[in-house]
């Protein structure tokens, strides 16, 4: 079959899949198709019978609402049914809106949000060059494709991530700029008059620019693009918004919306297509589509055979576990703390990383310019950074970059074989919460790391004191969110976190120093955590305070305790909501029933939420205004978050309670 016969075809499934659901994105699509076709059939690595295989190339659409492009090639190359595109956008179809990792086979990352494609296949190309360095180029080598559009480029996650892949010449990632100069609002010279030729070559990148519906001149641009070795490479396609239709390309109205079903009959009539029929595809075209099959899976079996005959060294089969194996985190050199001694916990996660990375070489990740903040700074030096000298190198050196960085770990993590962490100031994560949601919806196992968790950040004043932020990571679903109390609960959050390798975490830490929990604490603690909250101070007689605290006001709940000695008092450590709330219901009931005792929660940080362990009657001190710029203590006293305050507002409840 002919080259524009095949993409004629396509055409009319792309057609026809947005107007059956009456939903969805033409015109994009179908200015991406002519290079995203001729990359599926004549270039991208993939195993036929296998779309998990770990040496395939990885191909992310970044220009998520061109999904029906997507599923078309898909379905051509085996991995959807024809069912599957008529169900596009259906309750319960393998083929929603925009494309969802772990529903789609061929699907490699979860987009739709302009922008965070980019800085995913950033992060797969950097999961590349780290693996192919440890375990060789027969095992790792492979290509990274992104297909991105002028929306993508207007986020700036976008150039951020573009930023570092130029600084780290990932010559392995070749993007593909689909310049079509038409957005849903209209044209793009209206927002943007970016030379993009001149940005790119500026950080690192090759640039080549050819007609996006030429053929040739697309396979002689990715051909080129293989040799760019130490660079990664940006292919802009100049292309007319929905190409090949009969009166309306060009038109901003086909971006987001079906074409009119006279247009459709009118294109597939211009193409060479029976305008009454629906998604026709023929042998001929399916046939097209899989001249490489044979090649492919010859390819395959041979790097299989590779894989089988390097694992029966025992050295490369005990690294290749490490890296694609389960995580025995029984078997890991954990700390332990002194109980009595202050330590931030921070400073507490900087000895478990210290202590877990020589033994976890699966962990990498690095810092958003706060290292030493961080307390990852030790982890750098250590391992080094990852850059084009140093493909070896564990550390990531993100700049004064969170939302690049988050996005770029999703990808990192989205490829397999390593676990990535980033570290940043809770206040920040503002900054990264879209990349944190995706990372959430795609259940990756990747760690975030928040230090500086409140108003006792003290000085640096309200920019950087979090009040709502613990409570916006805590709504995200699907995310583990650890406040621990102290550095024994910081060491048993790392262990939960490791081993729930289903979905990704934060890790909250506190700036100030915290007190070691008593050795009897300490035991509870080590399976309290992994409960989500547990009784770490239980009442001498009937309670008639419940109090629920999380973080660094675990402690300040005790010095109530011993300041309300006349008060039979439990105290209950919160350090996972997420964790507690899957308990069985019994185990729920036996924290959550506080009987007639007064149920009081504690953080520094919005109260809103709290009323889920304290009920309607409950009492809830926390942080409900923006603190302020003086010592953490004096902020945290001037806002009645000290003992004192907080015992004598007990108390009147308590007394108002008899009368």
């Amino acid at each position: 079959m002919g080259h524009e016969q095949l993409l004629n075809e396509l055409r009319g499934l792309i057609m026809d899949t947005v107007r059956k659901a009456d939903s969805g994105h033409t015109g994009g699509a179908l200015s991406s198709l002519d290079f995203a076709t001729i990359l599926f059939r004549d270039y991208l690595r993939y195993d036929p019978a296998d779309p998990g295989w770990q040496n395939r190339d990885r191909f992310v659409l970044s220009a998520g609402h061109e999904s029906a492009l997507l599923y078309s090639l898909l379905y051509s190359i085996g991995y959807l049914e024809l069912d599957d595109l008529t169900s596009f956008r259906q309750w319960g179809s393998r083929t929603p809106g925009h494309p969802e990792r772990g529903l789609t086979p061929g699907v490699e990352a979860t987009t739709g949000p302009l922008g965070q494609g980019v800085a995913m296949a950033v992060g797969m190309a950097v999961a590349e060059e780290m693996l192919r360095d440890r375990l060789g180029s027969n095992a790792i080598e492979h290509y990274t494709y992104c297909l991105c559009g002028d929306g993508d480029l207007q986020e700036p996650v976008a150039l951020g991530a573009c930023a570092l892949a130029g600084h780290w010449k990932l010559g392995r990632l070749v993007a593909y700029y689909d310049r079509n100069q038409v957005q849903i609002s209209g044209s793009t010279d209206r927002v943007d008059s970016t030379v993009y030729e001149q940005l790119f070559k500026s950080i690192g990148w090759q640039v080549l620019e050819v007609d996006g519906h030429s053929e040739g001149r697309i396979k002689a641009a990715i051909q080129h693009a293989h040799q760019a070795t130490e660079q990664p490479t940006l292919i802009i396609g100049n292309t007319t918004m929905a190409h090949g239709t009969a009166t309306v390309e060009g038109l901003a109205a086909t971006h987001g919306a079906p074409l009119a079903p006279e247009e459709i009959a009118a294109t597939k009539e211009k193409l060479g297509l029976l305008p009454d029929q629906y998604f026709q595809f023929s042998d001929a075209a399916f046939a097209g589509m899989r001249t490489r099959h044979e090649t492919l899976r010859t390819k395959v079996g041979r790097w299989q055979t590779v894989i089988n005959k390097k694992r029966e060294d025992t050295e490369f089969d005990a690294l290749w576990r490490n890296y694609f194996g389960e995580l025995a985190s029984d078997d890991l050199p954990w700390p332990s703390f002194e109980p009595g001694s202050k330590i931030a916990t921070r400073k507490a996660f900087g000895q478990v990383l210290d202590a877990l990375a020589p033994a976890l070489p699966v962990l990498v990740g690095g810092s958003a310019d706060l290292e030493p903040s961080n307390n990852t700074a030790n982890f750098a030096k250590q391992y080094g950074d990852f850059n084009c000298d140093n493909r070896g190198g564990r550390s990531l050196a993100y700049g004064v970059r969170e939302f690049p960085m988050g996005a770029i770990n999703n990808g990192i993590a989205l490829h397999g074989g390593l676990i990535p962490f980033g570290a940043t100031f809770l206040v920040f994560t503002d900054y990264e919460k879209p990349a944190l949601r995706l990372r959430a919806l795609q259940k990756l196992h990747a760690i975030g790391i928040y230090t500086h968790d409140s108003i006792y950040v003290g000085e640096d004043g309200p920019t950087h004191q979090p009040v709502e932020q613990i409570m916006s990571l805590r709504l995200i679903p699907d995310m583990l969110v650890f406040r621990p109390a102290d550095a024994t609960e910081t060491v048993a959050s790392m262990r939960a976190i490791l081993t729930r390798t289903d979905r990704p975490s934060a890790l909250v830490l506190s700036r100030q120093s915290l007190p070691v929990l008593q050795s009897d604490m300490q035991k509870r603690a080590v399976v309290g955590v992994q409960q989500g909250a547990y009784v770490i101070k239980e009442a001498e007689q009937e309670a008639q305070v419940t109090i629920f605290a999380a973080g660094s006001e675990v402690s300040l709940a005790l010095e109530v305790c011993d300041l309300l000695t006349d008060t039979a008092i439990r105290v209950i450590s919160a350090p996972c909501w997420e964790l507690f709330f899957e308990q069985p219901v019994d185990y729920q009931e036996s924290i959550l029933d506080s009987g007639n005792a007064l149920a009081v929660s504690i953080e520094a940080g919005a109260t809103a939420g709290w009323e889920r362990f304290t009920g309607n009657q409950g009492l809830n001190i926390g942080i409900d205004c923006f603190g302020a710029s003086a010592p953490g203590d004096t902020v945290a006293r001037q806002l009645g978050l000290d003992p004192a305050a907080i015992s004598a507002r007990i108390t009147q409840i308590l007394k108002e309670r008899e009368t």
